[in-house]
């Protein structure tokens, strides 16, 4: 488990946590399938992953989300910079799509 969270993680966490995002719950860190995800709402079966400049880890997160998607999950990607220059973009963005979860 990664201990060093970014900048825009912590960010990101702050409005993620305890149910600000329309009561969703939100857990950071979890280990799931072998894999450690950023940020998690179980009810809502989204995964929300923050990313650096690592290019060369590409064709693993498409892999690593495919395999999520397959298992009937929501994959949201934000790259530092988007978090820290729109922290509110990125969080309408996040209620839009816990609010369309075919309900």
């Amino acid at each position: 488990m990664r201990n060093d969270a970014t900048r825009a993680e912590n960010l990101l966490w702050q409005q993620l946590r305890n149910r600000q995002m329309d009561g969703n719950k939100f857990r950071r860190q979890v280990p799931l399938d072998g894999y450690i995800l950023d940020f998690l709402c179980m009810e809502a079966r989204l995964i929300i992953e923050v990313d650096g400049s690592q290019h060369a880890e590409n064709r693993r997160d498409e892999a690593r989300d495919a395999h999520f998607r397959s298992q009937g999950f929501r994959v949201l990607r934000f790259w530092n910079e988007e978090i820290e220059t729109g922290l509110d973009f990125v969080c309408r963005s996040i209620l839009a799509v816990l609010k369309d979860r075919g309900e």
